[in-house]
């Protein structure tokens, strides 16, 4: 019997070479690959950008987006979209400050805050899944009716008296060290993972973005589903709403504003169809990472604002036209 010659060990440049290949055929590897060449690019014009100090506050810039994009992720996966998000943070964080100006205490300033933006989702997902609304018209209608109750109920003026460490959520530090915000988005994450990738949950809301009436004609109660998903969604932009209020020391009437296409660019770039079925959740979170991280870095090194719009919208669609080139182009290893 004839030996089998021994296969020489991998060189450690063709190991790279293959980790790379595995990274860029996966969605959230790739788009970890695409943040840290701008962070790289970026350290390059300013010594100021990549210090601990600036990275852990790109994190705590990037909260409100990221865990707002939790839900939109699960939304735009179940083949939807969801036009209400920054009207409805706007609504939860004047609620939640009106009812801690009565003297009630931060916890439940934090429960009817969640409270007001699982109800706005609640009734988005009973507009998209019993009253079979286009989900771009059922939103759309909510943001009008959210951003009109907020500034109703508050007569357009800020409310300012929350009550008493409130603003840990939103200004708070572990060990004076991590973010209070940063931890929650990472929690909140990882939730988001276990629920999408171990529950039915998870497979459903992939199911109906793939093809909600073959989901519907295998047994699977679709329109149940649509609620709890666009509920989750509220309730994520109802969390993101406290981190926001906590931050500013304040429930602002009029904020929120473009949030819902900041979380539809971070849900986009981190390459989730539109058209549903297809998403990755962390790679939701490395694109609002990257949306902070423009945003931070421009500001670093003196962009005027007004242009800091015009470069990241030309990013965001060079980053989506880049992975959809990486997708037509896949590389087989």
């Amino acid at each position: 019997m004839e030996e089998k010659l021994a296969q020489p060990a991998p060189s450690p440049l063709s190991r790279i070479g293959r980790g790379l290949r595995g990274a860029l055929t996966h969605q959230a590897g790739f788009m970890a690959l695409m943040l840290a060449a701008m962070w790289l690019v970026f350290s390059s014009f300013t010594p100021y950008f990549l210090t601990s100090r600036n990275l852990l506050q790109i994190t705590v810039q990037a909260a409100v987006v990221a865990i707002a994009a939790v839900g939109q992720t699960m939304v735009i996966v179940s083949a939807g979209i969801d036009l209400s998000v920054g009207s409805v943070l706007a609504l939860s964080t004047v609620v939640s400050a009106m009812v801690m100006e009565t003297g009630q205490p931060a916890p439940v300033g934090v429960l009817v805050g969640l409270l007001v933006g699982g109800i706005c989702g609640w009734v988005n997902g009973i507009t998209v899944g019993k009253l079979r609304v286009p989900p771009f018209i059922a939103t759309l209608g909510m943001m009008g009716i959210a951003r009109g109750l907020a500034l109703v109920v508050t007569q357009g003026i800020p409310r300012f008296r929350l009550a008493p460490g409130f603003d840990t959520i939103g200004q708070g530090r572990i060990l004076d060290v991590v973010p209070v915000p940063t931890i929650i988005t990472i929690v909140v994450y990882l939730l988001a993972w276990l629920i999408l990738t171990r529950t039915r949950l998870g497979r459903y809301t992939y199911s109906i973005g793939s093809n909600a009436e073959a989901t519907k004609l295998s047994g699977v109660n679709v329109t149940r589903y649509l609620v709890l998903i666009y509920t989750v969604a509220g309730l994520c932009v109802g969390l993101a709403s406290l981190i926001e209020e906590g931050r500013l020391g304040s429930g602002q009437p009029a904020g929120g504003d473009g949030l819902e296409l900041q979380t539809i660019a971070a849900v986009v770039m981190g390459g989730t169809s539109l058209f549903g079925g297809e998403g990755n959740i962390f790679a939701t979170l490395v694109g609002a990472l990257m949306i902070a991280s423009l945003r931070n870095g421009l500001n670093v090194m003196g962009v005027y604002a007004f242009w800091q719009n015009v470069i990241i919208g030309a990013l965001i669609i060079s980053a989506v036209y880049v992975d959809q080139w990486r997708r037509s182009h896949r590389i087989t290893s």
